[in-house]
């Protein structure tokens, strides 16, 4: 998930996951795979590094291993 902020400057968490394109058109304009198009006062650079910057921070993360015992006790 990444902070972004739309044209009013209303902040919002953006499931990076769903986008599938970034035009410049000056406004940065964001298509997601559902068809949605959200602007956002970010560049296009800074939207693409805060999705790199989340992906490295998942990959990097070292889970605990979980036994099958923990998690039937939930």
């Amino acid at each position: 998930m990444i902070r972004l902020t739309r044209l009013n400057h209303a902040r919002m968490v953006l499931n990076s996951d769903l986008i599938e394109h970034i035009d410049v058109t000056p406004d940065t304009m964001i298509t997601l795979t559902n068809g949605h198009i959200l602007r956002v006062l970010e560049s296009a650079d800074d939207v693409v590094e805060r999705c790199v910057e989340y992906r490295r921070r998942i990959s990097s993360r070292e889970w605990p291993a979980v036994t099958t015992e923990e998690l039937a006790a939930g």
